[in-house]
């Protein structure tokens, strides 16, 4: 399926667009884990454990990054989402950068309440953002967009670890 802003890409980033919206599934060997490290993550949310929900978001990408063979990234866990008249930023993903790994940022609070957010949103988030990094460092694309594919992936990825 391809997005509004299709159109408007190069034949390159096109390219690199259908490549991403053909892979719909990333699986995973051993969920056992992460099904365990999830679980913890949804108690440590209602805890408001900041530190530890940070170590547990490492220790999934790192289990994640581990069973399909790609490159380690920082996971951070901020504090309450930022926001402007656009909305709030649920996640960030940034690439590596002179030698510095990827990393990726999620927010636990809402920018307007500061409520912890719920755990299903916290954990799509810090998949989604885990996703950008596959796509980068696993499949190899120069770009990463958010096709049905990726969206299928993310997808993928949460129903293992939940199910």
């Amino acid at each position: 399926m391809v997005f509004n802003f299709y159109n408007r890409l190069t034949s390159r980033q096109q390219s690199i667009y259908r490549q991403s919206d053909d892979i719909k599934h990333l699986t995973l060997k051993d969920v056992k884990c992460l099904h365990n490290e999830s679980s913890t993550l949804e108690t440590l949310l209602i805890e408001e454990d900041l530190v530890k929900i940070e170590m547990v978001c490492q220790t999934i990408a790192d289990d994640i990054v581990r069973q399909i063979k790609s490159p380690r990234l920082k996971v951070q866990v901020l504090s309450v989402r930022p926001s402007d008249d656009w909305g709030e930023l649920h996640g960030l993903y940034l690439p590596e950068d002179d030698g510095q790994p990827a990393k990726i940022q999620v927010w636990m609070r809402t920018a307007k309440n500061k409520k912890v957010v719920a755990f299903k949103s916290f954990l799509r988030t810090l998949l989604h953002e885990l996703c950008h990094h596959i796509d980068y460092e696993h499949f190899g694309f120069p770009e990463t967009f958010h096709t049905e594919g990726f969206y299928s992936r993310e997808s993928s990825l949460f129903k293992q670890i939940r199910s």
